[in-house]
């Protein structure tokens, strides 16, 4: 299933959220060039520099290249198709939860769920070597405040049904729901002895999902509160 656009209309602009899109999609450009110009070296360094390397969380928990490069790998994307998968869901789910919270607020929102996402997989792997990239646990962490405040919107979804599509109004709460479930079970099945190396940090989803629901509660309880007080 895949998320074309959401019937929630926002009140304000959201320039944050496309502001970051266009950050992830002018990184990726500049991979683009090292790739066909510069060369695969210096690809290779770029990415060793600014990748985070779950390592360096047990080697150096305070340098300062530890918590710089949690952020910075949050913008680099191993390929097309990585990134236009967090791009479209960044885009059709942030606007809203940027709308509730501010522009400012969900940067740094945006930006802990990555963090919080980072750290997961990092100790789920042992902190073992291993070089992580993408939005994709910011992304989650957007997912799930979406979740949280907007459980009963209705998001227009392509639908794969064997050589067809399908488009769909589905409930926000079900499309999320399911998507969290397969990363889910796709993160347990990674945990298992003798499970083969995954490429997909399944588990930093599952980090930045659940981080991002939690700074989204005190949001959605403060709503129920005043939906009390004007009934």
């Amino acid at each position: 299933m895949f998320p074309l656009r959401d019937e929630n209309p926002t009140r304000n602009r959201a320039w944050m959220t496309w502001l970051l899109v266009a950050a992830n999609v002018g990184v990726f450009l500049y991979e683009f060039y090292l790739q066909n110009t510069a060369g695969a070296p210096a690809f290779e360094r770029f990415v060793s520099a600014w990748a985070f390397d779950a390592s360096r969380l047990a080697g150096s928990p305070l340098g300062p290249q530890t918590w710089v490069t949690m952020i910075t790998s949050m913008f680099l994307h191993a390929g097309w198709v990585h990134l236009i998968g967090n791009m479209l869901y960044l885009a059709v789910f942030g606007n809203n939860v940027e709308d509730r919270l501010g522009s400012w607020r969900f940067l740094g929102f945006y930006l802990a769920s990555g963090i919080v996402a980072a750290i997961v997989q990092a100790a789920a792997a042992g902190f073992a070597p291993g070089l992580m990239l993408g939005a994709s646990g910011a992304v989650a962490g957007t997912l799930g405040a979406y979740a949280l405040l907007f459980p009963r919107s209705r998001v227009l979804t392509a639908i794969w049904v064997f050589v067809f599509v399908e488009l769909a109004r589905v409930p926000a709460w079900l499309l999320i729901g399911v998507w969290f479930l397969l990363q889910l079970a796709n993160g347990l099945v990674t945990l298992t002895p003798g499970a083969a190396p995954s490429g997909v940090a399944y588990l930093a989803h599952v980090g930045g999902f659940g981080a991002g629901m939690a700074m989204a509660a005190p949001l959605r309880m403060r709503g129920r509160r005043r939906a009390r007080v004007r009934s």
